[in-house]
């Protein structure tokens, strides 16, 4: 049965009138209260109802407390164990949850529900749900100006470990051959009984950590061959191949190996894709050369040009992929994902790798500007130092010289000069045109036009001042590392990695909403208290009584303490 209780409802007896005054207030300044009053009613528990019988059987555990409780459990970074004994006994998490009782039902969550609740989220995507509801109604609330964003994206590792190539392969034959001996004795058998020995015991297993490398050449041509014959062996038998351990061993082979019609070589390391297994334990995770194994996670967040401690920026867009991924091919699935959130930007600030000529095109159909900076050298951008015209033609080389003619077919365009000119130029080596015939020719493409006109803006004092805000998000980054720890993971597979760091992001946009509100609590305390200084109450009785005394100032403000 569904157990859900009604948070909208008021109280008559305020229940945490037993804090006392000073533990209150700190309370009420906490990310707690902005969850209790804010959050804790808008959580979507009605996602989660098709999945109980609403009729009959034992009732689920309190609906807004399980999803309360798992966001607090990646907000905190905190093991299952943890989190249990942090609903038991944290006065805090209580508030925050709107739990009066200290009874066992209400404080307390178990192991298996805490897992098998998890693992509901994680499976239907209920994270994404969570922090789009939570995003919305925090911008709702602060009046988030959703116009100006920016987009970067951060490394994760999840809980595996970095294996060398034979390690790699050792461990994936180690797996198939567990899996298969407890689940088909019968084909374990027809097994060799060398690469069992070999591969089976943990001792001997352990061997393949400790290859000198002055043999690993040897060592990897024979894991490379007894993981051929494995594939070759069991390639016919349709229940072993549909076993996920078999799998990764053919994926390993395709992957590391050259395989011929009787020999599998290993490739050399520049032929191995960036895509390629790093672990059998997390199937998942890839290479980046630049990052390392793993994956990353998009982040898109609002900012403002105005430094007051009362404006809020929200992280509007969590996209977690596998580490090779390119950047390139995440702007404007992160501008489509805000657009369907009614969060929709203006301007997005980014790196270069978000600011290729396709994405801008792209987004300027969408009516966002990109502001980044262009790939690529000085070399590149040899076009932006001609002077254009208004319809894209070549008005002048830089030495000043007109072209003979221009021309444009389509997108492409063209400049003819004069041979003599360009001959005896200072800047023929660094000069784009080429030598024809009768002429010497500058041609580009709209793509080159573009890019060069984007060179030019880039050393504009408008786009430096646009481009400075970008460096924000780098704060952000740290802030989600060092509040939540999404860097380092105790999960595996990508949707583990991506649960955790969609609601680890939603935690950080609780955290600064709670820093807001406080900075917006002391601002309207400080005009308040202004308001009604001594001063200018003693104004205000000057001009009603027309007298005053000269000590009136100073004993009302002994009266208003």
């Amino acid at each position: 049965m569904i157990h859900v209780n009604n948070h909208k409802q008021m109280q008559i007896f305020d229940p945490w009138d037993f804090l006392g005054d000073k533990r209150r207030k700190l309370m009420d300044t906490s990310w707690a209260e902005i969850f209790q009053k804010e959050v804790l009613p808008i959580l979507p528990v009605r996602e989660l109802f098709p999945h109980f019988n609403a009729s009959y059987g034992r009732p689920t555990k309190e609906l807004y407390t399980v999803i309360g409780v798992l966001l607090f459990q990646q907000a905190f970074d905190l093991t299952d164990q943890e989190t249990i004994e942090q609903l038991s006994f944290n006065l805090q998490w209580h508030y925050a949850l709107n739990i009066y009782g200290q009874s066992d039902e209400a404080t307390y969550m178990s192991p298996k529900t805490l897992w098998n609740n998890r693992d509901l989220v994680t499976q239907h995507e209920l994270d994404k749900i969570i922090f789009q509801s939570i995003t919305s109604k925090l911008a709702d609330v602060f009046g988030v100006d959703t116009t100006k964003q920016r987009l970067d994206s951060v490394h994760i590792k999840s809980n595996m470990q970095k294996l060398g190539r034979i390690r790699i392969f050792s461990e994936t034959i180690h797996g198939f051959l567990v899996n298969l001996k407890r689940n088909h004795e019968a084909y374990f058998a027809t097994v060799d009984d060398a690469i069992t020995q070999k591969y089976l015991s943990e001792k001997s297993i352990g061997c393949f950590s400790r290859v000198k490398p002055s043999e690993s050449n040897k060592t990897l041509d024979a894991v490379s061959t007894d993981i051929y014959s494995l594939v070759i062996q069991f390639e016919n038998v349709s229940e072993i191949c549909n076993m996920n351990t078999y799998k990764l061993l053919k994926r390993v082979l395709t992957e590391q190996c050259t395989v011929t019609e009787k020999t599998a070589t290993p490739k050399t390391p520049k032929e191995i894709s960036s895509d390629s297994l790093q672990n059998p334990s997390d199937p998942d995770a890839t290479y980046s050369g630049h990052k390392g194994q793993g994956f990353q996670a998009q982040i898109m967040e609002t900012y403002s040009e105005d430094k007051k401690e009362s404006v809020l920026n929200l992280i509007t867009h969590v996209e977690v992929e596998p580490s090779h991924n390119s950047d390139a091919h995440a702007l404007i699935p992160a501008i489509e994902s805000v657009k369907e959130q009614k969060m929709m930007p203006e301007v997005v600030l980014a790196d270069s790798l978000y600011g290729s000529d396709d994405n801008t095109e792209k987004a300027d159909e969408m009516a966002v500007e990109i502001v980044s900076p262009v790939m690529g050298g000085a070399k590149d951008g040899a076009l932006q130092a001609f002077s254009l015209s208004e319809n894209g033609h070549i008005a002048s080389c830089p030495q000043g010289h007109i072209p003979v003619k221009t021309r444009k077919r389509e997108n492409r365009y063209g400049a003819a000069f004069n041979s003599q000119c360009c001959l005896s130029c200072p800047m023929k080596d660094s000069c784009p045109a080429k030598q024809g015939k009768k002429y010497h020719y500058v041609n580009y493409t709209d793509k080159d036009l573009r890019i060069s006109k984007r060179r030019a803006y880039e050393q504009t004092p408008e786009f430096k001042n646009k481009y400075r805000y970008r460096s924000g998000v780098e704060a952000t980054m740290s802030q989600y590392d060092r509040r939540t720890g999404v860097k380092r993971l105790r999960v595996r597979g990508l949707k583990a990695v991506r649960y955790c760091a969609t609601l680890k992001a939603t935690a950080v946009n609780i955290f600064r909403a709670a820093v807001v509100r406080a900075a917006r609590g002391r601002a309207d305390r400080g005009k308040l208290h202004t308001y009604f200084s001594p001063s200018r109450i003693s104004k205000i009785l000057k001009e009603l009584f027309g007298f005053i005394k000269p000590n009136f100032s100073y004993e009302l403000y002994i009266i208003a303490k």
